[in-house]
């Protein structure tokens, strides 16, 4: 799937819980939703991303947030 790690979009930053990674992303318009959905459901199974935000362009493109919790080890590293 061809999908971007891109800029957040305005308002989806605040609140967000240092427990988890977040990983904001854009679909192009070309992706289909069944795609779309096919290639997130794998994420969430295999890599543990949930889904938690999704938002349709006129363009036909989409931005989603994807978190999971962050793991043990990454808890424990501290900040640079």
């Amino acid at each position: 799937m061809s999908s971007t790690v891109g800029r957040w979009p305005a308002g989806w930053r605040s609140g967000l819980s240092d427990d988890y990674e977040w990983v904001p992303l854009r679909l192009p318009p070309e992706v289909s939703r069944l795609t779309a959905s096919i290639r997130l459901s794998i994420e969430a199974e295999y890599r543990g991303w949930e889904l938690t935000r999704v938002r349709l362009y006129t363009d036909g493109s989409r931005r989603v947030l994807l978190r999971r919790k962050k793991t043990r080890h990454l808890l424990d590293q501290p900040e640079h």
